[in-house]
């Protein structure tokens, strides 16, 4: 008997207590898709967008860098914890260019009425369902036309950025920058030929022909298939490169280079966060010079736009446009009574942070820990850095995410869908304004389908173009 409780004692099927208590892994939206070296590279891909409107709004409106930072890094790490994407944590450019604009600026109290004025309605659309029907129902080429004009826009102001000296307080173009020195033009186009060494034009998503042509390459002679290996070796070693952080990287060492003075400068410690008192009067002025414009732009790009490409680049785990309208209000109701800065999901930022290694929410937690660091150490005199950042670099990055994000539009398979993306990227950038665009881009395919109207049959051809792959595979699961 004693034996017999020995042995079960013994046995495998025995574990100790200690054994069965699982183990503390990482949330799955933060797990490495690719290398961590790529992901961290990806943290930065955005940084051309956000770090000009930061410091212009902290040297105009007097934005307390210590609080933006601290709330943008906690949007950061909530947003890759929750969507498992690299998803980017933007400023409002509508709200933002109002409040640098205007004479005499906005206020910090107002600038962030304005984004409370977004953030309700964006809340609203979210948590009723309207967000998710106007995403289901817009049609492709109108949501590929704002994509396609938001990145031109993006990829014309980093020509700027590159080719001319900018006052970032008044957002003006100077004289022509000069080709040496340490934010000349030699230093911008090194950067362009290193990025485009590394990573080259991009990843391409044509899985099918990708394999197709794997296929090819089995049947080809065995000395073709050694160079094409000894190619593709080179390529991963050159991809596997951190490039946009080593930019970045370089980029903060030519701030001190520029001006050692910064070191004297610098301060340790945050700056207090505290309650932004807002009045009726600031609530008023914000809603009606600053949220309005935004709105159609927060609408189409930062929700509409950044769930499309998101499936585009992802297409196992496109973001809802529910979950993605309602965090762009929830991150605005908690920040903005604070004084942080307006933010929202940009599809430009998304398209940025893909483009140098993205992959998954982990790039976005990355970044969201390097700046609430940033908060904590330098606090607001972290802006000494920034304002003597090479603007010349900025723009390449932004170059980058621009050109990402207008290449999104290359799947128009007609001549008619084509129409309808190049007519409302037009509008939109002659008019500066997405709402237009997206306003001219419905009514011009609602023309052309009335056009091929069919009294007897309904709708012929155009309409069907639009449906996406996985609709398009449920339709042939449920037909076979």
């Amino acid at each position: 008997m004693a034996n017999s409780i020995s042995d079960d004692q013994n046995s495998p099927s025995t574990t100790p207590l200690l054994h069965r208590i699982p183990r503390w892994q990482l949330p799955t939206t933060i797990k490495l898709k690719t290398t961590l070296s790529s992901e961290l590279s990806g943290a930065v891909g955005d940084l051309g967008t956000y770090i000009p409107i930061v410091l212009a709004l902290s040297l105009v409106n007097n934005l307390d860098l210590t609080t933006t930072l601290t709330f943008t890094a906690l949007y950061n790490i909530a947003t890759g914890l929750l969507f498992g994407l690299p998803m980017p944590v933007q400023p409002m450019k509508s709200i933002a260019a109002v409040a640098i604009s205007e004479t005499p600026p906005l206020t910090i109290p107002q600038i962030s009425a304005a984004g409370l004025s977004v953030a309700a309605v964006l809340l609203v659309l979210g948590s009723t369902g309207l967000m998710s029907f106007l995403y289901k129902y817009l049609p492709l080429p109108v949501v590929r036309g704002v994509q396609l004009s938001q990145g031109l826009s993006f990829s014309f102001s980093a020509i700027k950025y590159i080719r001319y000296q900018q006052n970032l307080a008044t957002s003006k173009s100077g004289d022509p920058r000069p080709w040496l020195g340490l934010d000349g033009l030699i230093v911008a186009l090194a950067a362009v030929l290193f990025l485009v060494l590394t990573t080259g034009a991009g990843v391409d998503h044509v899985s099918g022909e990708q394999e197709r042509e794997e296929v090819v390459h089995e049947q080809e002679g065995e000395g073709v298939v050694d160079q094409r290996n000894k190619v593709q070796r080179r390529l991963r070693i050159l991809s596997a490169i951190p490039s946009a952080l080593l930019v970045f990287l370089f980029g903060l060492l030519l701030c001190f280079l520029r001006d050692p003075s910064i070191f004297n400068d610098l301060k340790f410690g945050p700056s207090k966060i505290s309650v932004v008192p807002i009045t009726w009067e600031d609530l008023k002025i914000g809603f009606l010079r600053a949220a309005i414009p935004q709105i159609p732009l927060s609408i189409l790009n930062s929700v509409i736009a950044v769930c499309k490409l998101s499936g585009d680049l992802f297409p196992d785990k496109e973001a809802s446009a529910m979950k993605v309208s309602v965090s762009v209000g929830l991150m605005n109701f908690v920040g903005c009574w604070f004084g942080a800065m307006p933010c929202c999901h940009g599809a430009g930022g998304l398209a940025g942070q893909y483009r140098f290694g993205g992959r998954s929410g982990a790039s976005v937690v990355f970044l969201g820990v390097g700046k609430l660091v940033l908060a904590l150490v330098f606090g607001n005199s972290f802006g000494r850095i920034l304002g003597q950042f090479p603007i010349g670099i900025l723009g390449v990055l932004l170059l980058f995410a621009g050109i990402e994000l207008a290449m999104a539009s290359k799947d128009m398979n007609t001549k008619q869908e084509s129409f309808v993306m190049f007519v409302c990227a037009a509008v939109s950038l002659t008019g500066s304004s997405a709402a237009l665009g997206f306003f001219v881009g419905i009514v011009l395919y609602l023309l052309l389908k009335l056009r091929e109207y069919d009294c007897a049959g309904g709708f012929l051809g155009f309409g069907a173009s639009n449906k996406t792959k996985s609709s398009l595979d449920e339709e042939s699961s449920l037909i076979g």
